[in-house]
């Protein structure tokens, strides 16, 4: 359910603003999305893992609260990345 350490630095590197960004929103937002992608497939098979959709709910507030906050501080920014995600609002 986890992402791969590979998969982690492709999406870093995807996402990043400058060369050596490891924590801006979009590679945060970037990450946790592709964690909400494998949860989601994971409990489309397993249907009543409650623990796993607890953390699935935890995960996609944590993202809400990253796109509100760069939609406050970079409203370009914050729709470049909805963009590219496919997210959407």
């Amino acid at each position: 359910m986890s992402i791969t350490a590979e998969r982690r630095t492709a999406v870093i590197s995807e996402y990043q603003t400058t060369p050596t960004d490891t924590g801006s929103p979009e590679v945060q937002v970037a990450i946790l999305t592709e964690r909400i992608v494998n949860l989601t497939e994971h409990l489309k098979t397993h249907a009543k893992d409650f623990h796993s959709r607890r953390g699935l709910l935890i995960l996609v507030g944590r993202r809400r609260s990253l796109l509100d906050y760069l939609r406050r501080k970079s409203q370009s920014r914050y729709e470049t990345l909805i963009g590219r995600l496919g997210l959407r609002r």
